[in-house]
């Protein structure tokens, strides 16, 4: 795919615009056609992308943006399953929202009404996140803790002990969406790392919110989704990131 767009892009004339979509603005960076006018002094990074390295980039794309998002609903769907209160809410908020058509395409002022889905979202990502390890490798030898380390030294951060410690969070065990809510409430700088932070923080992280948000309301207007049973522990298998190798609904037509 990217050998054959590659060739288009090359046969087409300079005058003739090309289409605007992701695998095209990849291919010509830093190429004569491209439109970030933004450059740095650096032939290294100034190169064009090899097709190796634009197929890791797109892998990487798909990887993040399709196995994240369905298994953070997954686990919203397990949590909305043990605590009626937050979906009834949440049913509340969709219904207020949408006006009991469950058909119509979502609007992007429907997904700015959606404040309480979004609490919901980043809730079951603060106690139940799928990344749950953010590696980061040392460029130089640093002291870190007290102690030496070399250059190369490679460290992970463990989300989990982040984001459910008390220093942080008011009762951080507690599953509570509505903390999310509280006017004015902001978590303190670096507590909630759901998409990572500093430089390499998630570049797709509102589009992220945003798909989570709009299916959790593409689902739950219109059917009513339930665990098959509620005593059963919830199945996941860590790796890469954090996996729900099972999870028995049923599902109807909501009234």
């Amino acid at each position: 795919i990217v050998k054959r767009r590659r060739e288009e892009i090359e046969n087409t004339p300079l005058d003739e615009p090309l289409p605007n979509d992701l695998l095209t603005s990849i291919i010509i960076a830093n190429t004569s056609r491209d439109i970030n006018y933004n450059k740095i002094d650096d032939k290294e990074v100034m190169r064009p992308m090899t097709d190796l390295e634009i197929r890791t980039l797109i892998f990487d794309g798909i990887l993040a943006g399709t196995d994240t998002t369905a298994n953070t609903i997954s686990f919203i769907i397990y949590y909305l399953a043990h605590y009626p209160d937050v979906k009834k809410k949440m049913l509340n908020e969709i219904d207020r929202v949408f006006h009991d058509d469950k058909t119509r395409p979502i609007t992007e002022n429907d997904a700015r009404n959606l404040k309480y889905c979004e609490a919901i979202v980043k809730e079951v990502s603060r106690i139940f996140s799928v990344a749950f390890v953010i590696p980061r490798c040392l460029e130089k030898p640093e002291e870190i803790g007290g102690y030496q380390w070399p250059a190369e030294t490679m460290f992970r951060i463990s989300i989990d002990a982040i984001q459910q410690n008390e220093e942080y969070w008011e009762e951080p065990k507690k599953f509570n969406p509505d903390r999310w809510m509280v006017e004015g409430f902001e978590p303190k700088k670096n507590s909630f790392i759901m998409f990572g932070g500093g430089l390499r923080v998630c570049p797709g992280r509102k589009l992220a919110m945003i798909q989570l948000v709009c299916s959790m309301a593409l689902l739950f207007r219109k059917y009513d989704i339930d665990l098959i049973d509620k005593e059963a522990p919830l199945k996941t298998q860590s790796d890469v990131i954090t996996v729900c190798t099972e999870l028995l609904v049923k599902i109807k037509l909501r009234n």
